[in-house]
């Protein structure tokens, strides 16, 4: 028997950075289930790419090219938003930046870029998104993808990244606290490493360094892989629909355990 309760139906969902990895999985999975999504992106061609796509899957998605750091894109894109599609149902936060750089040679310039876009641009999606349900009287739901970096240190140079990561959290909690009276639900989902193409080729430009991160990124997951995109998709789809109507200020883990293995942690038992 299907549970009804997954059936997005005449929903209205936005995911940023929808034209590839977390976004497009994210984006296809919704569709799926019978939401109108709208994807946007920075990149004009990776775009057109995921429209072909989904056009060639019978999936009700369209593409906007907006920067969602930038104040003034992200108050238009929504007047658009609602003079074409209505008010919307779901907001999934995903458009990120991140550097690998030790912090004593990260210039001001690096900090700003992925701060705005991995924290600042949230905050403003989320209030363009909540003021048009808050005049509507409407419920809605919000994830925001964060990252295990939020809660638990990286290194590798992730340190304006994992800065990031961790404002997301507490802009989750915050937010969930300040709407819940108005009925907009906000969760955040925070992924280990992803098999995303920006994270193979991140993985590729590290060349014979790139097994042994690999490697050791693997042995810090009990479950023993990183996550697929499909792995994240289906955590925001429970997030998103009824299935989840009691659940808000909850930062998930999507992670095959690796937040709460122990550093010095065992997996498995203790052989010897």
């Amino acid at each position: 028997m299907v549970d009804s309760r997954f059936d997005l139906t005449g929903k209205v969902a936005i995911v940023t950075g929808g034209a590839g990895g977390i976004g497009s999985a994210t984006a296809r999975l919704l569709a799926s289930y019978g939401a109108k999504v709208l994807i946007t992106d920075i990149n004009q061609a990776s775009l057109d790419a995921a429209q072909e796509m989904f056009k060639s899957e019978n999936l009700d998605v369209v593409g906007y090219l907006t920067d969602s750091s930038d104040e003034k894109q992200s108050v238009a894109f929504f007047n658009k938003v609602e003079q074409l599609h209505g008010t919307a149902d779901i907001l999934v936060n995903n458009a990120y930046q991140g550097i690998h750089s030790p912090p004593h040679q990260t210039s001001l310039d690096e900090w700003n870029r992925v701060i705005t876009t991995s924290l600042t641009g949230y905050f403003l999606y989320a209030r363009e998104f909540a003021n048009r349900l808050i005049a509507a009287k409407r419920s809605g739901q919000i994830v925001n993808i964060s990252s295990i970096a939020g809660s638990s240190a990286l290194g590798r140079g992730n340190f304006a990244y994992s800065a990031a990561k961790g404002g997301v959290n507490q802009l989750t909690r915050e937010l969930a606290i300040e709407w819940a009276r108005s009925k907009i639900r906000v969760n955040a989902i925070q992924p280990c490493s992803v098999n995303t193409p920006g994270w193979r080729r991140w993985i590729d430009s590290e060349g014979e360094r790139g097994e042994q991160i690999v490697a050791n990124l693997v042995s810090g997951i009990p479950l023993g892989r990183v996550a697929e995109p499909t792995d994240i998709a289906s955590a925001v789809h429970f997030l998103v629909s009824d299935a989840s109507a009691m659940v808000t200020g909850v930062i998930l883990p999507v992670d095959g355990g690796n937040l709460v293995l122990n550093a010095g942690g065992t997996i498995g038992n203790y052989s010897g």
